[in-house]
């Protein structure tokens, strides 16, 4: 039995997202579609093909009219046009009209560049998500952002485009090594610490449970993760306000995660962005000192990090005027009211960033010892 969540968009039911523990509703979720007389290009990356490619076509055979896959590289670095240009390419070969339907298997990068590119050939064909890792079940399969990257710029080209359905099988995140699991944890803890005070202690509470991938957690986990972005991408569809709470941490996250050449996974790069957003909140004594060493160091027992090396804070400075949450040349920054309290604030000054980012960066004398 699925548990069931219905995205509204412009307040109207748009589309469903499952979940599930498995593949094995998905025949049935997709037989509402008219799958039997659609072709489906199922798009993955080396990874997801290799985990889960195989037993996904195998079950879309027995519904759909035909089925391809097309795989890339997996990272961050195949996140471009150029990954985009070879899916037309493959769905042009494969005679792909807009009555036919790709199928996102796999994390946030899958998931956005095969949006991008339902959202643009032939003006728009349908898709839907199956994400497979946490940072895309409890953040970028729902909303419809969908886009690339451009010359190492995050996310600086795509559209709104929503999916048909998200179907969420909560246990392919046991797939993931953990590095990949925590990173993704970065963007759950996110939701609480913006939205829901209570959600944020929950997730501290069932720590042990969280690290040993209990199921019944993990799905509850998702779920209230998936409902707090519920209520803000419908209530701000398409970032005109309180949707921007959602890149609490990217701004500085972003920059990091292009300075270290994508070497860090996004998650890693955005729990850097959260501390350093939460040293400004500090600062500007809209929370207390313990307030924000209790918000830095909730991120060490998920392996996440709240300092790094190798970036200078002059580099990041720049970096951060070049995001695409840049605004008549101010910078949207999301601050802290307090721990599941966020708002937007576009006075944060370039001293008051240099200042966050030395925060979280190694002393020479922290390199020495």
């Amino acid at each position: 039995m699925a548990n069931r969540m219905t995205i509204n968009y412009e307040k109207k039911p748009c589309y469903d997202i499952v979940f599930v523990g498995d593949f094995g509703l998905l025949a049935e979720e997709l037989a509402d579609f008219g799958v039997s007389e659609r072709k489906v290009a199922v798009i993955c990356d080396s990874n997801t093909k290799r985990l889960f490619g195989e037993e996904v076509t195998k079950i879309l055979e027995t519904c759909c009219k035909k089925v391809i896959v097309h795989a890339f590289p997996a990272g961050e670095a195949n996140k471009t046009l150029d990954t985009v240009k070879e899916i037309y390419r493959r769905l042009i070969e494969e005679k792909f009209d807009r009555k036919d339907l790709l199928v996102a298997l796999g994390g946030g990068v899958v998931g956005d560049v095969t949006g991008y590119a339902a959202a643009t050939y032939l003006r728009g064909i349908d898709f839907i998500q199956i994400p497979t890792t946490l940072i895309a079940q409890s953040d970028s399969s729902i909303g419809g952002k969908t886009g690339v990257d451009f010359d190492g710029f995050k996310n600086m080209v795509g559209a709104f485009y929503m999916p048909k359905l998200v179907y969420m099988n909560v246990g392919a995140l046991k797939s993931l090594d953990d590095r990949q699991f925590y990173a993704g944890f970065a963007e759950v803890m996110k939701h609480g610490l913006i939205k829901d005070a209570i959600f944020y202690e929950w997730l501290l509470d069932h720590m042990y449970e969280i690290h040993d991938r209990d199921m019944e957690v993990l799905l509850e986990m998702v779920m209230r993760s998936c409902g707090i972005k519920k209520l803000v991408v419908e209530k701000d569809p398409k970032e005109q306000g309180d949707r921007a709470l959602l890149n609490f941490g990217h701004t500085i996250g972003h920059a990091i995660e292009k300075a270290k050449h994508f070497e860090m996974l996004h998650g890693e790069c955005i729990s850097l962005g959260m501390v350093a957003a939460a040293y400004i909140s500090w600062k500007r004594e809209n929370i207390s000192m313990e307030e924000y060493y209790e918000v830095r160091d909730m991120f060490v027992p998920f392996q996440l990090p709240i300092s790094v090396d190798g970036i200078e804070p002059e580099e990041i400075l720049a970096l951060t005027k070049s995001d695409k949450k840049m605004e008549a040349g101010q910078i949207k920054f999301v601050l802290l009211k307090k721990a599941g309290k966020a708002y937007v604030d576009r006075t944060v000054t370039d001293a008051e960033i240099l200042e966050a980012v030395k925060e979280i960066c190694f002393s020479d004398e922290d390199m020495r010892e």
